[in-house]
Order: structure tokens, then sequence, then C-alpha cells
């Protein structure tokens, strides 16, 4: 019996870029885990704690983009061996310093941020509303790490775009 008022063939697309966000979402925690054991420096106290928030903030991405596939009534990808040959973002050297570490979550942001609007756009053209809602949150919360990663990597006399409001 279906519970979806969707169509399968029109879903199909949909499971393909969730999968394929699954598998970037399962390198990028395990990329996390590594910076967050391997984490050296004057920093370690900050970012020790941070990619620990940031591994359990996408352990739970994980579990919810893999049950949204299984409510489509798609299986999701579940070996690290098809994640490593699907997901867009690579795995991390062990032995790199914490900037380093920041500047690759940021490209690797990038690029599921990019695989979350491709997630989007199949739901849309689905009808996939349940899917736009969960991804579109996750949207929101990424660019927001990403504004932090990106303004502890700057220098303290760096400034951010300003602009006058005209009354």
């Amino acid at each position: 019996m279906s519970y979806l008022n969707m169509k399968d063939e029109k879903l199909i697309p949909v499971v393909m870029e969730l999968n394929s966000l699954l598998a970037d979402y399962n390198v990028y925690y395990q990329k996390l885990r590594s910076f967050h054991w391997n984490i050296l420096g004057k920093n370690f106290f900050d970012l020790h704690v941070q990619f620990e928030n940031m591994y359990n903030d996408a352990k739970v991405k994980i579990d919810e983009i893999a049950e949204r596939i299984l409510t489509l009534r798609h299986h999701p990808v579940s070996k690290f061996s098809d994640y490593l040959k699907i997901a867009s973002i690579q795995e991390a050297p062990i032995m790199v310093t914490d900037q380093e570490m920041v500047e690759t979550l940021l490209n690797d942001h990038k690029i599921m941020l990019s695989q979350m609007v491709d997630v989007t756009t199949k739901a849309e053209s689905a009808g996939d509303e349940g899917t736009i809602d969960l991804v579109g949150a996750y949207i929101r919360e990424l660019e927001k790490t990403s504004w932090m990663l990106n303004a502890w990597s700057k220098g303290s006399n760096e400034h951010l775009k300003v602009d006058e409001i005209k009354s």
C-alpha cells in the first residue's frame, strides 16, 4: 500500500540525490571524528569541542537522511565502501594543522550545500515537501556553522562587509 501521494518514478531521482548526501555526510562525519581526535596546538580546547559538536550533529543528520530514504520506500546506501565511491567529499590526512582542518571543513560545506540544493531541486520536481523541509533546515544550519568556522579562521583585524543603510 502506498502511503505517499507521490509517484515512485518521480522519487527515484530524489532518493539518488539523498543517497549522495548520505554518503557525503558519512565521510564528513568520520573526518570530523578524526579532526576531533588529532587536533593539536593552542586551539585544541576550542576546536576539540567544536568538532565533537559538529560530528554529533552530523550523526543525527545521517540517521534522518537514511530514514527519509526509507520513508520514500527505498533502501539507503549503507556500506562505507559505497559511500567512498559516491561521495563528493574526500577523506583527509590525519596530520594537518588546525587552520587546514577548518579550511577543509569549509570546502566540504560548499560541496554539501551544493548537494543539498540538488536534493531540493529534485524534491521540488517530485512534489516532495517532506524532503524539501528536511534539507532546507540543513542548509540553514550548515551555513551558520560555515560562518562560525570562517570567523574563527580570520584575523582579529579583519572585518565583515559594511553596508550603509540610508534613511
